[in-house]
């Protein structure tokens, strides 16, 4: 750790000059690309939902966790990883030798989904679905990344029009605000995330498009930054901390509802962590020595355009 203390604003020295001096080394060298844009125009939305995570717990008014239950992916999903403590909703990620309650059993036991809880890595996802959703307008979250290899953090949109395999996004799209799949690169310098949809459902006929891995310039994982999303008739427009970073409007832009989720999954499949997923690296415990990992939320905030008000 000496050793990285000391390189680390060297090799970040070294990055910001390949950056700057050789446009297309990024791209070749896999390193994330930084995009200047506009300023979100605050002024044409009005705020029309929102959790500052005040108080002592999560409130079930505009939360629940009846989205996927149990077994996900390389861990497990479970609500007692989440709760709100000095002002944030925090879900944590962890190994756990025992398995926690299972309180979906009699309701989920028949469905094809369902798997037993185990030992192994547990987080949570929390969802306004049932509770709130919306079609356009502007969605932000201001938090800190999970600092762990293996998992990613999402703020993420969904609605039932996804799973419709009709060639088009116009009846439902994931839109995915951000996801943290590079804490594996922070050694480097390589403070990340990225953005993107997917449409037609989760099979062969699945279709998507990407705003690319997104270059942060302060630490994500220590420091609070906002990552938003304008979502318009003609576009998806992704900001971080106001500023555009992309737009996608690939297959057509969604004009449905949808609702919110707030989530860290492990990279791996039917409940173990063994996998690099999309650049996750494998999960470890060393050499980080802050677990369980945490994904820190100061808040939520949804806007609505004011002409779609009136």
């Amino acid at each position: 750790m000496f050793v990285y203390r000391i390189l680390k604003p060297v090799i970040s020295l070294l990055i910001s000059v390949i950056m700057l001096f050789t446009t297309p080394a990024p791209s070749k060298f896999g390193l994330p690309v930084k995009k200047d844009g506009n300023s979100v125009d605050m002024s044409k939305f009005d705020l029309t939902w929102s959790d500052e995570f005040d108080g002592g717990t999560i409130d079930p008014k505009k939360w629940g966790y009846e989205w996927w239950v149990t077994e996900r992916k390389g861990g497990y999903w479970h609500e007692d990883m989440a709760r709100v403590e000095d002002g944030n909703l925090i879900i944590s990620a962890d190994y756990l030798s025992e398995p926690l309650e299972n309180r979906y059993y009699e309701k989920y036991k028949d469905s094809i989904d369902f798997a037993e809880y185990k030992p192994g890595y547990y987080s949570a996802i929390v969802t306004t679905r049932g509770k709130f959703e919306q079609c356009y307008g502007y969605f932000e979250c201001r938090c800190i990344l999970p600092a762990g290899t293996g998992l990613w953090s999402a703020f993420w949109m969904m609605g039932e029009g996804v799973y419709n395999v009709d060639g088009s996004g116009d009846d439902g799209t994931e839109v995915d605000i951000f996801e943290s799949m590079y804490y594996k690169d922070h050694w480097w310098g390589g403070d990340a995330v990225i953005g993107g949809i997917y449409y037609d459902g989760y099979g062969a006929d699945k279709k998507g498009d990407t705003i690319g891995k997104i270059f942060i310039e302060n630490d994500p994982y220590s420091e609070y930054n906002t990552y938003g999303l304008e979502w318009s008739k003609d576009a998806y427009i992704y900001y971080i901390n106001g500023i555009e970073v992309g737009r996608i409007s690939t297959g057509g832009v969604s004009d449905n509802p949808e609702y919110l989720l707030l989530s860290v999954e492990i990279a791996g499949d039917n409940g173990i962590a063994d996998a690099d997923r999309h650049g996750t690296g494998k999960i470890t415990h060393t050499p980080e020595k802050n677990w369980p990992v945490e994904f820190k939320i100061d808040y939520v905030r949804c806007y609505q355009y004011k002409d779609l008000l009136d």
